[in-house]
């Protein structure tokens, strides 16, 4: 029975903040619960509570918003082993899914048609132990790479693993300042002075809304 219910934080409509899809209207669908504590973290709020929903609730509240992109985020979703249906049946139902990941857990059983954006955390955000590089051989064109940047030691250390692990020739990386911590215009030049073949975001949420929730 656990398997077919998830510990839902929020269920949101907003604008695509990041990613490739960025500016799209989305729907958010953000579980409960993170093994990680990231120290720019701006989604606490989903450590704990949240509320238990049906699988087919889920889906329907998801539906009532009429919006083709849907976005399944946390906390780290995948610690709830029914967010593997939960992805399968919103790709079934025709949306095109995105899945946001830290990266510290097992990627290789999603759905093949959700778009995996899985983070790479640097030292900066104190959490780079978790890294689980196995998870690169699971990505592929359709998936993208995160690296939030949050000074000039992060950088270099991103651009050796972008060296190491050949990720430009695997997927799209992208590579956004840590917020309030990093100047965007010092990342945008560092890329351009290294020539580093990545893509540079911001948040858009955060700059259309600043910190506020369920937007």
């Amino acid at each position: 029975m656990d398997e077919a219910r998830l510990r839902i934080t929020e269920i949101f409509h907003s604008l695509q903040g990041e990613s490739r899809s960025v500016g799209w209207p989305t729907v958010f669908v953000r579980l409960t619960g993170c093994p990680l504590r990231c120290n720019y973290c701006d989604t606490e709020y989903a450590f704990s509570g949240g509320e238990w929903m049906m699988l087919e609730q889920v889906l329907a509240q998801v539906a009532s918003y009429g919006a083709h992109h849907v976005c399944v985020t946390g906390g780290e979703p995948l610690v709830q082993r029914a967010c593997l249906e939960l992805l399968r049946r919103l790709c079934d139902a025709g949306y095109e899914v995105s899945l946001e990941t830290s990266g510290a857990l097992d990627v290789a059983a999603v759905d093949a048609r959700v778009s995996k954006v899985m983070d790479l955390k640097t030292p900066g955000s104190g959490e780079a132990g978790k890294n689980r590089y196995e998870n690169i051989e699971a990505l592929t064109a359709h998936d993208q790479v995160k690296v939030v940047v949050c000074d000039r030691a992060d950088y270099d250390w991103a651009r050796e693993i972008i060296r190491r692990h050949d990720l430009t020739a695997r997927c799209e990386v992208l590579m956004s300042p840590c917020h309030g911590r990093l100047a965007p215009a010092r990342l945008a030049d560092w890329i351009l002075g290294d020539r580093l073949q990545v893509r540079f975001q911001l948040q858009l949420h955060k700059i259309l809304w600043g910190e506020a929730r369920g937007k």
